[in-house]
């Protein structure tokens, strides 16, 4: 177990600048030939769902739940030094699959962890036994880092019943009572990246490519590329804000990148919303509403306004942390959109998209 404390930021500030009881999963997986009309029906488990971020404590009253499952979404920089299948394989919350967010992909992207096409997203979904109605719950091993990136994702395809663990594993942990599933896990580690890219091998013959019981449906005003980028948000006429996830030494231009072939700097017009400034430096939870709000206000973006929103970052995993961080400023649960590709795409030597910084 990890202590909750201030260095543990500092580290992964760092990084991010320079570059008990045992339990099995309570359902089987389904099939992939199960009749989509079951798998949609409406749980009623759930009557209100919850649709941006759950407490500990929320989650050990509720995990018995037939219809709630629980996903593991760790990834780590390779600055960070952590393995997250390894961590999963070791411990996790009782009944916890993992799904793997970066390679849960597109494999033919030159570029990391970008969203996989829809019926790949729905075969990973059915490899580790979610189905439309579940209430998902979405955690990493960092405290908050790369589940939100996860939570983006099922918004992404319309499955709005998905809500982060406020504070992650830590948070689990430290709760008075919450037991530690330390056996093998009960759905293999890389169950839903193999069936996402076992769903592209067989894409090349539509006929061999089965069903899925996970319908995915793409909200494509959710994800934006570059095009998007360069319409919607550079030029005195942009309509919307990009707001960059990255520390400000990036964002500035004042530190250089950690992948090679990028370039410093920024997208001209773009503001900077260090992902860590709307989370608790101590225990790596959401601050209040109030203070999200307060944080992107004095970055010269309204979440509330008229004026639109973009979450960008490195490679489109922390840009996530401000989509949902909005959504819970808005009340609504409405997350920002995604430029997917963020800096990764745009600061690439060649890329022909303009950068400012120093």
């Amino acid at each position: 177990r990890q202590p909750r404390s201030r260095s543990a930021v500092t580290l992964m500030s760092a990084a991010l600048t320079r570059a008990s009881p045992c339990f099995v999963a309570r359902r089987p997986r389904p099939s992939r030939h199960s009749s989509s009309a079951t798998v949609a029906m409406a749980s009623p488990w759930s009557p209100s769902p919850e649709t941006t971020v759950v407490s500990a404590e929320w989650l050990k009253a509720n995990i018995e739940r037939p219809d709630v499952v629980v996903l593991d979404c760790s990834w780590y920089l390779p600055a960070m030094e952590r393995d997250s299948r390894a961590e999963h394989d070791a411990k996790r919350v009782p009944g916890a699959r993992f799904f793997d967010v970066d390679r849960v992909s597109d494999p033919s992207s030159p570029l990391p962890h970008m969203l996989p096409d829809a019926g790949a997203f729905a075969a990973a979904c059915d490899a580790v036994g979610v189905a439309n109605g579940d209430q998902v719950v979405v955690y990493d091993g960092a405290g908050l880092f790369s589940a939100a990136r996860g939570w983006w994702m099922f918004k992404v395809f319309g499955h709005d019943a998905v809500a982060l663990l406020d504070g992650g594993m830590r948070a689990w942990e430290k709760l008075d009572g919450a037991p530690v599933e330390t056996t093998l896990p009960a759905v293999p580690i890389a169950a839903a990246a193999d069936a996402c890219a076992g769903w592209y091998d067989d894409a090349s013959n539509a006929a061999s490519t089965p069903p899925s019981s996970f319908r995915a449906t793409l909200r494509p005003e959710l994800v934006l590329d570059r095009h998007d980028v360069l319409a919607r948000c550079v030029g005195e006429d942009a309509s919307e804000t990009l707001v960059d996830a990255r520390p400000e030494p990036r964002w500035s231009g004042e530190a250089p990148e950690p992948r090679a072939g990028i370039r410093s700097g920024r997208v001209p017009g773009s503001a900077c919303v260090p992902f860590f400034d709307v989370l608790d430096a101590d225990d790596r939870t959401f601050k209040c509403r109030d203070d999200i709000r307060a944080v992107f206000a004095a970055a010269g973006a309204d979440v509330t306004g008229a004026k639109g929103i973009v979450a960008s970052c490195g490679t489109g995993v922390t840009a996530c942390v401000l989509s949902l961080g909005a959504a819970i400023a808005r009340g609504d649960g409405t997350p920002l959109p995604v430029y997917d590709g963020s800096w990764t795409e745009w600061g690439e030597e060649g890329s022909g998209c303009p950068v400012d910084g120093k």
